[in-house]
């Protein structure tokens, strides 16, 4: 079975609508809990939290632990599209801000066709295998969000690659859409890498799902719907970590405990896992796990994840009348600065930088006409923005 690791993608923050303003007393606590625990894998990239996160894992683990009884996973930022001479200065800028002089574990980050340049007009795979023979790289890798051929094709061409970072989880497995989990895993054991999980919970979609889904877990065996999504991926062969993407010491401590005497699933459980994913895939309206990748791409400061959220929670309701949910788009519209659904201008800066590939400006319209046009009766997209900002 797998082992637990922190991805210190989603960190606690003092203000929820500031991504860089981490909360590092609570991420401190988070790191001891993880050490206590036996848990000594981090994993950071360049670009989360603002650029915050990998300081943030300096001040809470680098700084606090013997450098030999950590790992450390980071990623070269791809998507970027650096040029050849930028790739030592991003990489010792990272070796600086996280104050060692070796990764445990290193990717090129999110290899597929939205950062081909990053790689096919730099010489990124030059570039860090070189980085190896220094000794500056334990372990090569590359963390893709690529359909299952895409990432074929990398692994032929490149047999240095030692493992491979996948989007797993029961809800995307079967799918044929973006993000192809099963195929993906299988193209990976086929070339026989090693495999670490990112996004199990689906970027805490996984946590909260249909009341009826919930009853079918609960039913069968008491446990809920985050052990049910952990269960999933442990049990896979070659997978050697799952990312906890928690964002509190809570929720941390929870997973922690589910990995403690986690077992595999039946054949009985994958069968209402099944049933699960009917359930949420006639439910579900966008796709998004919440990676924020595309928060700085937006010029008119709308917090796409967020709204996203707000907007699947509201549709799996399917209530027509005034909800929480409602009440809770209008309290964060009202935050002087805070982008809505209809500041959209449809640039499509924000689907460059989507793993997921999402129609964004398209949702936006539909959370527009949600949350700001039905629910309050305006007239038109103009009416509820005007209403909805000067109150």
């Amino acid at each position: 079975m797998s082992k637990l690791a922190l991805g210190m993608m989603r960190l606690p923050l003092t203000d929820k609508d500031d991504v860089k303003s981490i909360d590092q007393k609570e991420v401190n606590r988070m790191v001891d809990l993880c050490m206590e625990s036996g848990l000594n894998y981090f994993d950071t990239a360049y670009y989360y939290h603002d650029e915050m996160s990998e300081v943030a894992l300096r001040k809470g683990v680098i700084e606090r632990y013997p450098r030999e009884d950590v790992i450390i996973a980071d990623k070269l930022p791809i998507y970027m599209n650096p040029k050849e001479e930028e790739l030592e200065g991003l990489f010792n800028n990272q070796l600086e801000r996280l104050n060692i002089d070796y990764f445990d574990y290193y990717m090129l980050h999110n290899v597929s066709g939205l950062s081909e340049d990053g790689y096919l007009k730099a010489d990124s795979f030059g570039f860090v295998n070189k980085m190896k023979k220094e000794g500056k790289i334990k372990k090569l890798g590359i963390s893709t969000h690529a359909n299952a051929e895409y990432i074929e094709n990398i692994l032929k061409h490149h047999p240095e690659i030692e493992f491979v970072q996948l989007q797993i989880n029961y809800l995307d497995w079967e799918s044929n859409k973006n993000i192809q989990a099963r195929k993906c895993y299988e193209v990976a054991r086929k070339y026989d890498k090693e495999v670490i999980v990112m996004e199990p919970l689906k970027g805490g979609f996984l946590v909260d799902v249909p009341e009826d889904a919930q009853k079918l877990m609960k039913e069968h065996n008491g446990e809920d719907p985050i052990k049910w999504a952990l269960r999933f991926v442990a049990e896979l062969e070659g997978v050697s970590y799952v990312l906890s993407g928690a964002g509190n010491t809570q929720q941390l401590k929870k997973n922690i405990e589910i990995f403690k005497d986690i077992k595999p699933l039946t054949d009985e459980e994958h069968k209402i896992i099944d049933e699960v994913v009917k359930i949420i895939n006639s439910k579900i309206t966008v796709d998004c796990t919440a990676c924020n990748y595309c928060l700085s791409s937006c010029v008119k400061n709308i917090n796409i994840p967020k709204l996203f959220s707000m907007y699947n929670h509201e549709m799996i309701q399917n209530i027509d009348l005034y909800t929480a949910t409602g009440n809770a788009y209008t309290n964060y519209a009202k935050i002087e600065g805070n982008g809505i659904a209809s500041d959209c201008i449809g640039c499509g800066k924000c689907m460059d930088v989507c793993p997921q590939q999402l129609d964004i400006p398209g949702y936006l319209k539909d959370v527009a006409k949600r949350f700001e046009i039905p629910l309050y009766g305006f007239g038109s997209e103009e009416e509820a923005k005007e209403e909805y900002i000067i109150i």
